[in-house]
Protein backbone atom coordinates (compact mmCIF):
# COMPACT_ATOMS: atom_id res chain seq x y z
CA UNK A 1 0.00 0.00 0.00
CA UNK A 2 1.40 3.86 -0.99
CA UNK A 3 3.03 5.43 2.20
CA UNK A 4 2.71 9.05 2.65
CA UNK A 5 5.50 11.23 3.33
CA UNK A 6 4.74 11.24 7.33
CA UNK A 7 5.35 7.44 6.89
CA UNK A 8 8.32 7.41 5.07
CA UNK A 9 9.83 9.68 7.52
CA UNK A 10 8.82 7.34 10.21
CA UNK A 11 11.22 4.62 8.61
CA UNK A 12 10.40 1.11 7.29
CA UNK A 13 7.33 -0.38 7.64
CA UNK A 14 6.58 -2.69 10.80
CA UNK A 15 7.80 -6.52 10.08
CA UNK A 16 4.74 -8.68 9.69
CA UNK A 17 3.57 -9.76 13.18
CA UNK A 18 5.13 -7.33 14.66
CA UNK A 19 3.46 -5.09 17.70
CA UNK A 20 2.22 -1.66 16.46
CA UNK A 21 1.89 1.02 19.40
CA UNK A 22 0.61 3.46 18.40
CA UNK A 23 0.95 5.19 22.05
CA UNK A 24 4.91 5.05 21.25
CA UNK A 25 5.27 7.77 19.06
CA UNK A 26 7.22 10.88 19.02
CA UNK A 27 5.90 14.05 20.10
CA UNK A 28 6.66 15.20 15.95
CA UNK A 29 4.97 11.97 14.74
CA UNK A 30 2.39 12.21 17.36
CA UNK A 31 1.28 15.58 16.16
CA UNK A 32 0.96 14.37 12.23
CA UNK A 33 -0.32 11.42 13.30
CA UNK A 34 -3.54 12.83 14.68
CA UNK A 35 -3.86 15.44 12.48
CA UNK A 36 -4.33 13.36 9.45
CA UNK A 37 -7.28 11.38 10.87
CA UNK A 38 -8.86 14.17 12.15
CA UNK A 39 -8.90 15.51 8.43
CA UNK A 40 -9.87 12.59 7.00
CA UNK A 41 -13.00 12.36 8.56
CA UNK A 42 -13.88 15.94 8.27
CA UNK A 43 -13.41 15.82 4.44
CA UNK A 44 -16.06 12.80 4.68
CA UNK A 45 -18.24 14.19 6.47
CA UNK A 46 -17.91 11.96 9.54
CA UNK A 47 -17.52 13.38 13.56
CA UNK A 48 -14.27 12.73 14.59
CA UNK A 49 -14.72 10.37 17.69
CA UNK A 50 -12.12 8.60 19.68
CA UNK A 51 -12.82 5.38 18.15
CA UNK A 52 -12.68 6.66 14.76
CA UNK A 53 -9.38 9.06 15.15
CA UNK A 54 -8.07 6.15 17.25
CA UNK A 55 -8.67 3.32 14.36
CA UNK A 56 -7.51 5.67 11.18
CA UNK A 57 -4.12 6.23 13.49
CA UNK A 58 -3.81 2.54 13.87
CA UNK A 59 -4.03 1.52 10.20
CA UNK A 60 -1.74 4.68 9.17
CA UNK A 61 0.52 4.28 11.65
CA UNK A 62 0.88 -0.10 10.79
CA UNK A 63 0.98 0.29 7.17
CA UNK A 64 -0.82 -2.95 7.33
CA UNK A 65 -4.38 -4.33 6.31
CA UNK A 66 -5.49 -5.69 9.74
CA UNK A 67 -8.34 -8.20 10.19
CA UNK A 68 -10.72 -7.02 13.41
CA UNK A 69 -9.15 -8.97 15.97
CA UNK A 70 -6.04 -7.79 14.94
CA UNK A 71 -6.94 -4.07 15.13
CA UNK A 72 -8.59 -4.75 18.67
CA UNK A 73 -5.44 -6.59 19.81
CA UNK A 74 -3.16 -3.90 18.37
CA UNK A 75 -5.51 -1.23 20.35
CA UNK A 76 -5.47 -3.17 23.53
CA UNK A 77 -1.54 -3.25 23.46
CA UNK A 78 -1.76 0.30 23.48
CA UNK A 79 -4.26 0.66 26.08
CA UNK A 80 -7.11 1.34 24.26
CA UNK A 81 -9.78 -0.62 25.90
CA UNK A 82 -12.67 -1.33 23.06
CA UNK A 83 -15.15 -4.08 22.88
CA UNK A 84 -14.44 -6.16 18.98
CA UNK A 85 -17.87 -5.34 18.59
CA UNK A 86 -17.22 -1.28 18.23
CA UNK A 87 -14.07 -2.09 16.31
CA UNK A 88 -16.67 -4.18 13.71
CA UNK A 89 -18.63 -1.33 13.54
CA UNK A 90 -16.05 1.37 13.24
CA UNK A 91 -14.36 -0.08 10.55
CA UNK A 92 -17.86 -0.66 8.70
CA UNK A 93 -18.43 2.88 9.22
CA UNK A 94 -14.97 3.77 7.92
CA UNK A 95 -15.74 1.42 4.96
CA UNK A 96 -18.87 3.11 3.74
CA UNK A 97 -17.56 6.32 3.59
CA UNK A 98 -14.27 4.73 1.82
CA UNK A 99 -12.07 6.02 4.15
CA UNK A 100 -11.15 2.51 4.39
CA UNK A 101 -11.59 -0.50 2.05
CA UNK A 102 -11.99 -4.40 2.94
CA UNK A 103 -10.01 -7.37 0.92
CA UNK A 104 -11.61 -10.89 1.31
CA UNK A 105 -9.45 -13.81 1.41
CA UNK A 106 -9.00 -17.00 3.13
CA UNK A 107 -9.60 -16.31 6.50
CA UNK A 108 -11.15 -12.65 8.30
CA UNK A 109 -11.95 -9.86 6.11
CA UNK A 110 -8.91 -7.66 6.49
CA UNK A 111 -9.22 -3.14 6.61
CA UNK A 112 -6.64 -1.03 5.07
CA UNK A 113 -6.42 2.89 4.17
CA UNK A 114 -7.67 4.06 1.33
CA UNK A 115 -5.11 6.16 -0.75
CA UNK A 116 -2.74 5.85 -3.04
CA UNK A 117 -4.33 3.37 -5.68
CA UNK A 118 -2.77 0.06 -5.26
CA UNK A 119 -3.33 -3.91 -5.91
CA UNK A 120 -3.51 -6.66 -3.22
CA UNK A 121 -1.14 -9.81 -3.13
CA UNK A 122 -3.26 -12.08 -0.07
CA UNK A 123 -2.00 -15.39 0.70
CA UNK A 124 -3.85 -18.58 0.61
CA UNK A 125 -3.10 -20.31 3.73
CA UNK A 126 -2.41 -17.47 6.37
CA UNK A 127 -4.44 -14.82 4.96
CA UNK A 128 -1.90 -12.09 4.72
CA UNK A 129 -2.59 -9.11 2.44
CA UNK A 130 -0.10 -6.90 1.01
CA UNK A 131 -0.32 -3.94 -0.96
CA UNK A 132 1.02 -3.60 -4.11
CA UNK A 133 1.15 -0.02 -5.72
CA UNK A 134 -0.21 0.42 -9.01
CA UNK A 135 2.52 1.92 -10.75
CA UNK A 136 4.04 -1.30 -10.46
CA UNK A 137 1.25 -3.04 -12.01
CA UNK A 138 0.48 -0.91 -15.14
CA UNK A 139 1.30 -3.25 -18.06
CA UNK A 140 -1.04 -6.14 -16.31
CA UNK A 141 -3.85 -3.69 -16.06
CA UNK A 142 -3.34 -2.27 -19.02
CA UNK A 143 -3.68 -6.00 -20.76
CA UNK A 144 -6.64 -6.67 -18.71
CA UNK A 145 -8.44 -3.72 -20.42
CA UNK A 146 -7.03 -4.96 -23.87
CA UNK A 147 -8.14 -8.36 -23.75
CA UNK A 148 -11.51 -7.58 -21.80
CA UNK A 149 -12.90 -4.22 -22.61
CA UNK A 150 -12.84 -3.56 -18.82
CA UNK A 151 -11.38 -0.16 -18.19
CA UNK A 152 -10.84 -0.04 -14.10
CA UNK A 153 -11.36 2.75 -12.84
CA UNK A 154 -9.64 4.62 -9.40
CA UNK A 155 -11.16 2.60 -6.68
CA UNK A 156 -10.50 -0.97 -8.83
CA UNK A 157 -7.96 -3.39 -7.46
CA UNK A 158 -6.42 -6.61 -8.88
CA UNK A 159 -6.24 -9.40 -5.83
CA UNK A 160 -3.33 -11.76 -6.32
CA UNK A 161 -3.56 -14.85 -4.90
CA UNK A 162 -0.62 -17.32 -3.62
CA UNK A 163 1.27 -18.29 -0.51
CA UNK A 164 3.20 -15.19 1.33
CA UNK A 165 7.17 -16.17 2.22
CA UNK A 166 6.52 -17.12 5.20
CA UNK A 167 4.05 -20.27 4.10
CA UNK A 168 6.68 -21.01 1.37
CA UNK A 169 5.27 -23.78 -1.16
Amino acid sequence: MGRTLADRARGPRPERGSSVSVALQTEHDRTAASDEPRVRLRRHGLRCTPGRLQMLRLLIVSGRHLSITEAWEELARSDIAVHPATVYRTLETLTAAGLVHVVHGPGPARYGITGEPHHHAVCRRCGHVEGLASRHLTEAVGKIEELTGLRPDSSGSLLVYGRCADCGD
